[in-house]
């Protein structure tokens, strides 16, 4: 085990220490944190009713359990674990910091720890994606690799088994970035779009946090920037280390770029051919930029085969643009992963030539819905809305210069499976049905994997 970990356990011991948030992903550090003799207490604004068996499993541990609506109020403790999802400037939490209680995140204390070189990847849209890629590339390289973050399982709790020539391939939220204050080795951003403005206050909040990925990395840092993307590519210049830029729609002096249809790597002026963009399995022009980005982050840790070998099998992410079932010659799909308009936009309605069946709605992040309503008349036959954005979304369609009711009908549903019925009844043979929000789903789900499992078990069951 490194010797900053051995010394970081060392300085925990009797300490006491809080973790917000009372889920199974918080059950492996409260345990490695009581093998290494710390006093650790349970946080959670439900009662204990409400926790069932988790609350019987913290007692037996001896987890001290602090719950109800005033959780954060009057907390005694030496350290404060924040979940991504906790608002960093939560006033119980200013109140703590004033009063000397360090207020820290499980992926803080991760980065601060890691004896092994981190890849992060952030962005709007395609993290998820990205980093997956990223992951897979390495492995199949022959790297062994430890995948976490904002996707898969949290990686402090595996720190003891972390080797120096291993590698953390790790996502990021704007949530978890706004309180780091250590970069990674290797940062990657996809791009940057409005999104979360219904938590940060402004969008001057959210880029500055997407830009914590690079603002503490060093010379010797990598840094890959969309460079389509105006936002992204403004970073540019406050970036301290190697930027590789990819893009799609010019060439770049170092980075990625698409050149027709071939992916091309070029190094400062030495050009080398990657693949075929239809070797990708994938589909869409959203994931050929993923892969740009990934070959940006991986180059000199793989070879040109390990890229072309995951991409011609690897089948990509549960929830995005996922083929879920044919049924009478109507192919459904499942987007859940589409939260936010950009997403939508750049996803399932980049996907298809014809017109198509989709249904949209969920939670409003106060993000607009003006050019995805003008996307949406282009692509669209059947609109089928739902949840707290319907309104903002069927506003943005009529006003849209495009829109034409003769081709473009909207209905508007209760619930996912009467989204799912109607969906059924208009659809004939050779149409594609797709499930692609636009918005986040905490209005009727926990969150887009539970909103995508549903659609599929409603979706199988037809």
């Amino acid at each position: 085990m490194d010797k900053k970990v051995i010394n970081f356990f060392k300085e925990i011991k009797n300490k006491k220490i809080a973790f917000c948030g009372i889920g199974t992903s918080n059950f492996p550090l409260i345990k490695m944190f009581l093998k290494y003799g710390a006093i650790v207490y349970a946080c959670d604004r439900k009662q204990r009713d409400e926790l069932n068996e988790a609350a019987e499993y913290l007692d037996s541990l001896g987890v001290k359990l602090v719950l109800g609506e005033n959780y954060l109020e009057n907390l005694d403790v030496d350290i404060v674990f924040r979940t991504p999802g906790m608002n960093y400037n939560l006033p119980a939490l200013q109140k703590m910091r004033k009063n000397g209680i360090v207020i820290t995140s499980e992926m803080e204390v991760f980065f601060e720890l890691c004896p092994c070189k981190i890849i992060a990847v952030t962005g709007s849209d395609g993290k998820t994606t990205t980093t997956s890629i990223i992951a897979e590339i390495l492995k199949e390289s022959g790297k062994t690799v430890h995948l976490g973050g904002n996707i898969g399982n949290p990686l402090l709790p595996v720190i003891e088994s972390i080797e120096t020539d291993d590698i953390a391939v790790v996502e990021l939220s704007s949530f978890q970035l706004i309180s780091m204050r250590k970069s990674p080795d290797i940062a990657v951003i996809t791009n940057v779009a409005p999104n979360h403005l219904d938590v940060h206050k402004d969008m001057d909040e959210y880029i500055l946090s997407k830009k914590n990925i690079f603002l503490h990395q060093n010379a010797f840092s990598k840094t890959v920037i969309n460079a389509d993307n105006e936002i992204t590519a403004s970073f540019i210049s406050e970036i301290r280390g190697d930027v590789l830029s990819f893009s799609r729609k010019q060439c770049v002096e170092n980075g990625v770029w698409l050149d027709e249809n071939n992916i091309m790597y070029c190094d400062h002026g030495n050009t080398v051919k990657i693949m075929d963009k239809n070797d990708i399995k994938i589909p869409g022009m959203h994931n050929v930029e993923n892969y740009m980005a990934a070959i940006c982050a991986v180059y000199g840790f793989t070879t040109v085969d390990c890229i072309k070998k995951v991409a011609q099998n690897f089948n990509g992410v549960e929830h995005r643009a996922e083929f879920v079932r044919e049924i009478d010659g109507v192919k459904y799909y499942n987007d859940s992963i589409a939260s936010s308009p950009t997403r939508t936009i750049l996803g399932t309605l980049s996907l298809y030539n014809e017109r198509i069946i989709i249904i949209s709605g969920g939670y409003d992040k106060k993000i607009p819905f003006d050019e995805l309503g003008d996307v949406i008349c282009k692509k669209v036959k059947t609109l089928i809305l739902l949840g707290a954005t319907a309104d903002k979304i069927e506003k943005a369609v009529v006003n849209s210069k495009n829109y034409n009711n003769n081709v473009l009908k909207i209905i508007r549903v209760k619930n996912m499976e009467e989204a799912v019925n109607v969906a059924k009844e208009v659809a004939i043979s050779g149409d594609i049905v797709s499930l692609s929000p636009a918005c986040a789903s905490f209005d009727l789900y926990k969150n887009f994997d539970e909103r995508g499992k549903h659609f599929k078990q409603i979706v199988n069951a037809i």
